[in-house]
């Protein structure tokens, strides 16, 4: 186990179509086993003492896929929400839930849902927060940052204008996980990503496994972070 435990991951799910596909499932079934993975590592990670957890869900692009697939995927985020309180309820480790983006794109229903399990999450026995960017994209958080710092009428600096950000009390990404091969960061925290360290991994979301998670936090501890210096 890596004695350099990062302080904030950064996860972009990436192959739960080609995963199905690879399978000879049906494509929505990639995103179903790509959920279970998610969850399986929150658990992990969180217990080799991570603090915070970033998973990219939903891209503000993403809306333009089909829309069986978006009703879908929503469907999907509601179960995985229902098992995170679950296993708040009967497993010893907690999770505080916070969920970014352009929430008011999603159904009342699902908006209704994200606040009551932030709501109940927020408890000083959790030992890592999860963020979930949903309905997310870097520019549209930039945009609507930049739009508030108009309305407000101030100068702003780096710092004062951060705190206007959905990402505020996010803590800058040590490290970004990307899987299924391609290599790039598709609008995923563009402000807090600027030293991040990048990891591309070939194998697609749903196919990780506990000895992955395990790489993950070797390949970080290996990697030599400078921040400009």
């Amino acid at each position: 186990m890596s004695k350099t435990i990062p302080q904030c991951l950064g996860f972009i799910m990436d192959g739960n179509r080609r995963y199905a596909a690879a399978e000879g499932f049906p494509l929505l079934e990639g995103h179903r086993k790509g959920a279970d993975v998610l969850l399986e590592s929150i658990n992990f990670f969180a217990e080799a003492g991570v603090k915070h957890l970033v998973y990219y869900a939903f891209s503000t692009e993403n809306w333009r896929r089909e829309a069986h697939e978006v009703d879908h995927l929503m469907g999907l985020f509601l179960e995985c929400l229902n098992r995170l309180e679950t296993d708040a309820d009967t497993q010893t480790t907690t999770f505080r839930l916070r969920v970014i983006g352009h929430i008011e794109d999603l159904s009342p229903e699902l908006k209704d849902k994200i606040r009551a399990a932030e709501m109940k999450s927020q408890t000083p026995e959790a030992i890592a927060t999860v963020w979930v960017a949903l309905s997310y994209g870097g520019r549209a958080e930039i945009i609507e940052a930049v739009n508030r710092a108009v309305t407000l009428g101030k100068p702003v600096d780096a710092d004062s204008f951060e705190q206007l950000l959905w990402t505020a009390e996010l803590p800058d990404p040590d490290m970004i996980i990307r899987t299924s091969g391609e290599q790039r960061l598709s609008n995923f925290l563009t402000w807090k990503s600027v030293y991040s360290e990048l990891h591309f991994i070939p194998t697609h979301w749903p196919a990780l496994s506990k000895t992955d998670f395990m790489t993950i936090l070797s390949e970080y501890e290996s990697r030599q972070r400078r921040h400009g210096a």
